[in-house]
């Protein structure tokens, strides 16, 4: 697992019990996800399939420094499928894991489009990489 942001949680990020709520933490782990699936693919057309059970097994609290952990699991044609773990990066002790996240590969025009991708790369997008705006 590769772990490649780190969060450190605010007051801002606290439900009315003192720790992290769930809904601040499923963010970050979707914008992380996504960022991830973007580098993999190539491609900055992609977007949430699908994702499955959610397991909250410990909290954060305020001070906390967390880490987000994402790796592929699956490409599919023209999606990939990655897994995720939160942990606490000073315990190690897990946070929260999901199993399934799965990803689309678009096209300019909003429609799934093979990505030709079959294993992890390490390759990085430049700014040239990106769509130009035609506005």
């Amino acid at each position: 697992m590769n772990f490649h942001t780190r969060k450190w949680v605010k007051p801002e990020d606290l439900n009315p019990n003192g720790t992290l709520f769930g809904g601040r933490l499923l963010s970050w782990i979707d914008e992380e996800a996504v960022i991830y699936a973007i580098v993999q693919l190539g491609n900055p057309h992609v977007v949430t399939k699908f994702i499955s059970e959610i397991n909250f097994v410990s909290s954060a609290k305020q001070g906390d420094i967390i880490e987000l952990g994402i790796t592929a699991t699956h490409f599919g044609r023209t999606s990939i499928t990655l897994t995720c773990e939160v942990r606490n990066k000073i315990t190690r002790k897990t946070i929260l894991s999901i199993d399934k996240m799965v990803f689309v590969n678009l096209n300019e025009n909003g429609v799934p489009t093979p990505h030709g991708k079959k294993e992890i790369t390490y390759a990085y997008m430049s700014i040239n990489d990106l769509p130009k705006d035609k506005s």
